[in-house]
């Protein structure tokens, strides 16, 4: 009887630790996930074409690693097709409007599943009709760069 304990014990100790870190490294996917739309967001904002494709071919890589039960299979395909059109073009302009329909998706991501123990500001332009997320409150308009840099406000802040 004394063995079935420990052996029940044993089980329940390795079991907790697979899952602690099994949470660790969805945490980690989910905080890569935010960032790297952030660094997007940010080579948009600096019109940098190139680095705007590599980080959204990143998001791709990261995004496909990702547990369903903590991201839904039909969010994180959404994103996948989402960040691959911006990863599969160097035409800037091409990868902003794909980046409106990235954004809203990835917001609706946002208030579903904790992204981050930070504040995520969405932002709105005015001139595109679009959102984008944000680390920071000041506005660092995606969709026109230098152009309109500040163009927008931010319209809710997801916690």
């Amino acid at each position: 009887m004394k063995k079935l304990i420990s052996i029940v014990a044993i089980l329940a100790i390795i079991s907790t630790q697979k899952s602690i870190a099994q949470d660790t490294t969805s945490q980690t996917q989910i905080s890569q996930i935010l960032s790297l739309y952030y660094d997007i967001k940010d080579a948009l904002v600096a019109g940098n074409a190139s680095t705007t494709a590599s980080k959204a071919e990143a998001f791709v890589k990261v995004a496909n690693a990702i547990d369903y039960k903590i991201i839904s299979e039909g969010n994180i395909n959404i994103l996948i097709k989402d960040a691959g059109k911006i990863s599969g073009t160097k035409d800037i302009k091409k990868q902003r409007e794909y980046f409106a329909n990235f954004s809203s998706n990835l917001a609706v991501v946002a208030r579903a599943v904790k992204l981050t123990d930070k504040p995520v500001y969405y932002a709105y332009c005015p001139m595109k009709k679009a959102y984008w997320l944000s680390s920071e409150k000041a506005i660092k308009n995606p969709y026109y760069g230098s152009s309109m840099l500040t163009c927008g406000e931010v319209t809710e802040t997801i916690q």
